[in-house]
C-alpha cells in the first residue's frame, strides 16, 4: 500500500480548541436577555448553554485524512459526487444556509476516496462562511491535493437570512460554481460537468 497517500486537513481548517464554550454561553445569555428573553423560566434556563453547544458543533469540522490512490487504470473521464447535503452558517447574520454540493474532478495521476469529497464539503461548511468563498475553497483544495486535470464545484443553497428576514423570499436558491483546469477551459468537458450537475 505504499502508493496510498494520506493528506490531512488544510492549515486553514477551524480548530475546535479555539472555541471557548463558557464565554460563548455567557455571550448567548447576554444576547438573549438583551432580546427580552426571561431566562429564569424552566424552558429557557438552559438555552444559553444549548445555543453555545449548538453553534460550537456547527463550527467544528470532523477531522479526516484524504486518502489518495494512484490512477493505475488511467481513468480519464469525470468523477462526480452529486447532491452532497451540507449546512453552514452565514457569516453576516449567523443564520444557516442549507443545500447540496456537486463536486467533480478529471483525474490526473491520482484519484481520491469518494467519501472524501463529502468530507471536504463538510470541512469548509462548518465555519462562519459565505457560499462564494466556500465554493472556491473546495475547488482549490481538490486542485492542491490531487493535481487533477480539472475540477468542478457547484453549490446550491437556500439562505435563511434571505428566507426569514429582509426580502423574505423562501425557496430562493443561490447557485455558485468554481471551475478549474480542463473543466473550465475545454467546452465539451465544461458542458458535460454542468449538464451532469443540473440533473442532480
Amino acid at each position: 500500500m505504499s502508493d496510498v497517500v494520506r493528506i490531512g486537513a488544510p492549515p486553514d481548517a477551524p480548530d475546535s480548541a479555539e472555541i471557548d464554550l463558557p464565554a460563548a454561553e455567557a455571550a448567548a445569555r447576554t444576547l438573549l436577555e438583551a432580546l427580552g428573553a426571561d431566562l429564569e423560566g424552566e424552558s429557557l434556563r438552559e438555552t444559553p448553554r444549548r445555543v453555545a453547544a449548538a453553534l460550537a458543533e456547527m463550527l467544528t469540522p470532523r477531522p479526516f485524512e484524504a486518502t489518495t490512490f494512484p490512477n493505475d487504470e488511467g481513468y480519464d473521464e469525470l468523477v462526480i459526487a452529486r447532491s452532497i447535503p451540507f449546512h453552514s452558517l452565514c457569516e453576516h447574520h449567523v443564520l444557516p444556509f442549507v443545500g447540496v454540493a456537486h463536486v467533480g474532478y478529471l483525474p490526473g495521476e491520482r484519484i481520491i476516496g469518494l467519501s472524501k469529497l463529502a468530507r471536504v464539503v463538510e470541512m469548509y461548511a462548518r465555519r462562519l462562511q459565505v457560499q462564494e468563498r466556500m465554493t472556491v475553497q473546495i475547488a482549490n483544495w481538490l486542485e492542491e491535493t490531487l493535481a487533477p486535470r480539472g475540477v468542478g464545484v457547484v453549490l446550491e443553497a437556500e439562505h435563511l437570512c434571505m428566507s426569514l428576514r429582509g426580502v423574505k423570499k423562501p425557496g430562493t436558491r443561490t447557485v455558485t460554481s468554481a471551475l478549474l483546469g480542463t473543466v473550465r477551459d475545454d467546452v465539451r468537458t465544461r458542458e458535460e460537468f454542468l449538464d451532469l450537475t443540473r440533473h442532480g
